[in-house]
């Protein structure tokens, strides 16, 4: 049963709207003041918020503000009362965030049709949220597991060889387990780093002063930032014969550090998807007043399914193709790209029985 909430000010509507509600079985509580109903509301959370306009105290404008900055009521569907019908006031609410708007006087079917309408609209909402979080948490159950679990197995593993077997080892292979640790370690401390990222630009996805601040920032040399991260990967793979570099500079919309991240991730996939000897081309510059990131490589590739399905936490063909890395940091630099009003597009195209030419490009505001 959907609880609704009713705040009206005016007895003889509050209690008309209170008999409709729940000769349709709905749950109704009800506020003679917007006062009154900011803390119904935050104390009942109920599914639907029916509010007067024009009321003493708080006006409806003012109820729906406070609501709407409370991560607890923001995402209530709200429906306006009110007197008057200029095209103005409606625009209005609906800029800030009314769902519907019924004029007074209202007959029962145009009540019950708004709510219905409200309530079907949040249904749809929560079981497509449900089905993300779903399909998330299955991702994480599946693939972080083995992501720590991994490492953690090579540290424990090597750490005991070497406490058990130290008298008789040597110091060549003593070192060798070390720095095998050390790379596990690394590799642990990415995969947690990645989760930790991953939920916080979820949550700042959700909201919009956040993102406001997040578009604030700026890198002041995308070359820079590509030109070291690029190097130092291709260092870290022994592949600088395959790095090609055509860079131009430029400001960007996005701080240094999501940036240095973003290209971070993008250029780990190129080099860790494609065999050594094929070429990881990078090229970026300004175009019609943005910046663009092309990044190339030859490998595996993706098929057009694949691309469309990307998510957290998917490794597409994991049991065919043994990959390392959760498949986050694919994510996190779409997400990056979508937090800072820029875009990530994939395209990949056979080049033969075997491999795929895939192209990653970004675009972001200068």
């Amino acid at each position: 049963m959907s609880k609704i909430l009713v705040i009206e000010d005016e007895d003889y509507v509050r209690n008309n709207v209170l008999e409709l509600l729940e000769a349709e079985h709905f749950e109704v509580v009800t506020a003679a003041n917007g006062l009154l109903g900011v803390q119904v509301a935050k104390e009942q959370i109920p599914d639907l918020i029916i509010c007067d306009v024009m009321m003493p105290q708080l006006g409806g404008h003012e109820v729906l503000e406070t609501l709407r900055k409370d991560p607890k009521t923001e995402l209530i569907p709200f429906i306006f009362l009110t007197a008057k019908a200029d095209k103005t006031d409606i625009r209005q609410a609906m800029e800030e965030g009314a769902d519907d708007y019924l004029t007074k006087p209202f007959t029962r079917a145009d009540l019950l049709g708004a709510v219905h309408t409200r309530l079907e609209k949040q249904g749809v909402i929560i079981k497509h949220s449900q089905q993300k979080l779903d399909n998330l948490r299955s991702g994480i159950a599946y693939a972080l597991p083995h992501e720590m679990l991994t490492p953690l197995t090579s540290i424990l593993g090597f750490s005991q060889t070497i406490i058990l077997q130290y008298n008789s080892l040597k110091r060549p292979k003593i070192l060798e387990m070390v720095e095998r640790i050390h790379d596990s370690g690394e590799r642990l401390h990415r995969v947690i780093q990645n989760f930790l990222l991953y939920a916080e630009l979820e949550l700042t996805a959700t909201n919009p002063e956040k993102i406001k601040i997040l578009r604030s920032h700026h890198a002041h040399s995308a070359k820079r930032v590509i030109t070291t991260v690029a190097s130092q990967k291709a260092r870290q793979f022994k592949r600088e014969v395959d790095l090609t570099l055509a860079t131009e500079d430029s400001s960007i919309g996005i701080s240094e550090i999501n940036f240095t991240k973003m290209v971070d991730e993008l250029v780990d996939n190129a080099f860790k998807h494609s065999p050594v000897g094929t070429p990881v081309h990078i090229t970026s510059g300004v175009k019609d007043g943005q910046f663009m990131l092309s990044i190339t490589n030859q490998g595996r590739g993706m098929t057009a399914e694949q691309i469309a399905d990307l998510g957290a936490y998917v490794q597409f063909e994991r049991r065919v193709h043994e990959q390392q890395g959760s498949g986050l940091g694919l994510v996190i630099a779409i997400r990056l790209a979508e937090l800072h009003a820029g875009k990530l597009t994939i395209e990949s195209i056979a080049t033969d029985v075997t491999s795929k030419e895939t192209v990653v490009r970004v675009t972001l505001p200068t």
